[in-house]
């Protein structure tokens, strides 16, 4: 009989079973990468900008023409052209000489700093009054300030955000190669559920942990697949997860993970495969189990919405950042409590915390809930995790929270 584990434990035997396995590489049009997680490092292949360009609305100079002039004493020069946007000026500026240019605009050739507007005047027939004095480089953006080829722009594993996008698309890489999403099977089991569109009746509910875990799932980078609600016959039920087995990824079957009757999962996974864990060290979570169908690893959760989707996040998520090569553990923010939490019962705690923020720092209530309740969670920013061995912590401990930010 396997021993009840630690969410540590839990997390060693998840990456011992799986922790060298990745999606594959897939290219990726850039309007189609938010969110999606890089397979390799990019590099720069070219310099950004490809040119000297100008910062500002203003006159293109060179510096040395201004050293010494003010309001009072304005350097007086010729205007030599204008510079078209898009275009390459077709002059260069000689001593003495400036031109107009736009922001963004390429420095003709013989200048090196920009004036801006508000600090020249055009006195008309050709003649331009600088009014303030330039240093070589004021008011430009030279050529590779931003990128140089070979320089290392973003790693490998990095969750694309818009700014990353951006980056990638002054680069010219239009189609980044990134890991193919994970496909994630959920199935929901237990004679008392219903659809969500459906009225329950009599000692039925609605099925609230398939939506809920598929779009867990999504926000994690897999890409989700509700199989439906599996009544509580093993047969069924052995039906259902060697079929998800063969077609996808990853498996999550919630409830039936209890002792007792509703152990069937775990003698499935038994039957058919192995079973790495059964029972978390967890609060709540406790019911939680671990195996391997067919070489896709099953994931078995707890039938209350609260505790099913805490341990998703833990496992569910360790094995996606896996699947994807991302970071094993996601960064967490420091916050101080609001109020007392009392010791342990030795098992780890996973609490659902509300933040705000007073004087520059967070601060972070407990949302106190029992394991069924799904309000809660929807209340809560983070969850936080209290070691099973805390003795408590009193109000305005510091404490580390993990963002439910996707």
């Amino acid at each position: 009989m396997l021993k009840t584990v630690t969410p540590g434990e839990a997390l060693s035997i998840l990456y011992s079973a799986f922790g060298a396995r990745r999606t594959e590489a897939e290219a990726c049009p850039l309007a189609l990468a938010r969110g999606r997680v890089l397979a390799e490092d990019v590099e720069a292949a070219e310099f950004v900008p490809g040119f000297d360009r100008s910062s500002v609305d203003g006159y293109a100079l060179a510096a040395a023409d201004t050293f010494g002039c003010g309001e009072a004493s304005p350097a007086l020069l010729r205007l030599a052209g204008r510079v078209e946007m898009g275009r390459a000026p077709d002059f260069a500026l000689s001593p003495g000489e400036c031109a107009e240019i736009p922001t963004g605009g390429r420095l003709p050739e013989g200048a090196d700093a920009v004036v801006m507007l508000e600090h020249a005047e055009d006195y008309g027939s050709g003649l331009v009054g600088i009014l303030k004095g330039a240093a070589p480089g004021a008011g430009v953006v030279f050529r590779g300030d931003d990128l140089k080829p070979g320089q290392a722009v973003l790693r490998a594993g990095r969750r694309l955000r818009p700014m990353d996008i951006g980056a990638l698309a002054a680069m010219g890489a239009a189609e980044p190669r990134v890991r193919k999403k994970p496909r994630a099977a959920v199935l929901s089991t237990g004679d008392e559920l219903v659809p969500p569109e459906l009225t329950p009746g009599p000692g039925q509910v609605r099925d609230v942990n398939g939506p809920m875990l598929c779009a867990l799932l999504e926000a994690l980078g897999a890409e989700a697949a509700f199989l439906g609600i599996v009544r509580d016959e093993e047969a069924e039920l052995e039906r259902a997860v060697l079929a998800a087995a063969e077609g996808y990824d990853l498996v999550l079957v919630s409830g039936g993970s209890s002792a007792g009757e509703r152990d069937a999962v775990a003698r499935v996974i038994g039957k058919n495969g192995r079973l790495l864990f059964h029972g978390l060290a967890m609060r709540p979570g406790k019911p939680a189990m671990l195996g391997e169908v067919h070489s896709v690893p099953v994931l078995g959760l707890p039938g209350h919405p609260a505790a099913a989707y805490l341990t998703a996040m833990l496992l569910a998520g360790a094995l996606l950042r896996s699947l994807l090569g991302q970071p094993a553990e996601p960064r967490p923010v420091p916050a101080r409590l609001t109020e007392p939490l009392p010791a342990n019962d030795g098992r780890e705690l996973h609490c659902g915390v509300r933040l705000s923020r007073e004087g520059g720092e967070l601060y972070a209530e407990p949302v106190r809930t029992k394991s069924g309740l799904i309000s809660a969670l929807a209340a809560s920013d983070g969850v936080l995790r209290v070691p099973r061995d805390c003795e408590g912590l009193p109000r305005g401990a510091l404490v580390e929270v993990e963002l439910e930010e996707f």
